[in-house]
């Protein structure tokens, strides 16, 4: 059993603490920014919470954080009221927020020079991954530091791999999503191409996916597209922010990102059309306006 602290209780992180508890059997500690959510938790999972990160990081093996941004993620760490305020030498801080590259090696470096050790951690799987426990966690940092955390990380993950050094953690989540977003895309494309040419789309779908048209995208979410359910999994505002950290880091180190860029205008527009909170997969809602 390790002294763990986590901070920021939101969709993701509620769960994953909850998993780092019941399932992992850790001595788990949480922060919100919202105090009495983190007071629910604790009721609700028998751990307990504290008013600030600083106060939740105290004495801990491992300290972890699911925030919004960078600037959320600065705020929780090197804030004046941050976890890096307290560490304890030899700690682990896991970073599960998607957040940049850069701020990953700032906080990679602030942590050194803290006589603790960062990982940038982010995660795949959307809700339902975080609920499940079955998260697949792209992580950067020290071999030492991975071989400590993943045993503790396990608890909400069903993959978790090391990338590299600093920041490789998030440089691959945005490789996730680039590919996420061509293929939900392509999808929408094709249920609306099926859908005008008078197409039964489930008898579609029931053959196309066992071929290599086949994908996660595909198996769970063409039902809920071809029924115009899009009140559910991963926001339309969360994938416009991590999309534009991947082409803000592609004009970093010149990548080419024309699909990439064009799916975040579709995405725009779907905010336009009221859709900040629709999940990804409303780019159909988009052809069918």
């Amino acid at each position: 059993m390790a002294s763990v602290a986590f901070l920021g209780l939101g969709v993701m992180g509620y769960p994953m603490a909850g998993h780092l508890k019941n399932k992992g059997g850790h001595d788990v500690t949480v922060y919100n920014r919202t105090l009495a959510k983190a007071q629910k938790w604790a009721d609700q999972h028998g751990g307990a919470f504290a008013p600030t990160p600083a106060e939740a990081a105290i004495g801990k093996d491992f300290v972890f954080a699911c925030v919004g941004n960078d600037d959320d993620l600065r705020e929780v760490t090197i804030g004046a009221q941050g976890a890096f305020q307290s560490m304890k030498k030899g700690a682990v801080f896991i970073d599960n927020t998607t957040a940049s590259a850069e701020v990953a090696r700032e906080l990679d470096a602030a942590a050194k020079a803290g006589g603790f050790h960062f990982l940038d951690a982010p995660v795949s799987g959307g809700q339902a991954g975080a609920e499940n426990g079955i998260l697949t966690v792209m992580v950067g940092g020290e071999q030492d530091a991975f071989d400590r955390a993943k045993p503790v990380i396990d608890s909400f993950a069903r993959m978790v791999g090391l990338m590299g050094t600093a920041g490789a953690g998030q440089l691959t989540k945005m490789i996730n999503q680039i590919c996420i977003a061509g293929l939900v895309q392509g999808l929408a494309e094709g249920i609306h191409f099926g859908k005008k040419a008078g197409l039964d789309i489930e008898k579609v779908v029931d053959v196309i996916s066992k071929g290599a048209a086949g994908s996660w995208q595909m198996e769970n979410r063409h039902k809920t597209m071809n029924a115009g359910n899009y009140d559910f999994g991963f926001a339309v505002d969360w994938m416009r922010k991590d999309l534009g950290i991947c082409l803000e880091e592609a004009d970093r180190n010149g990548a080419k990102l024309p699909v990439t860029a064009l799916v975040d205008q579709f995405y725009k527009d779907v905010q336009g059309m009221g859709g900040k909170r629709w999940d990804t997969s409303s780019l159909l809602a988009r052809l069918e306006k």
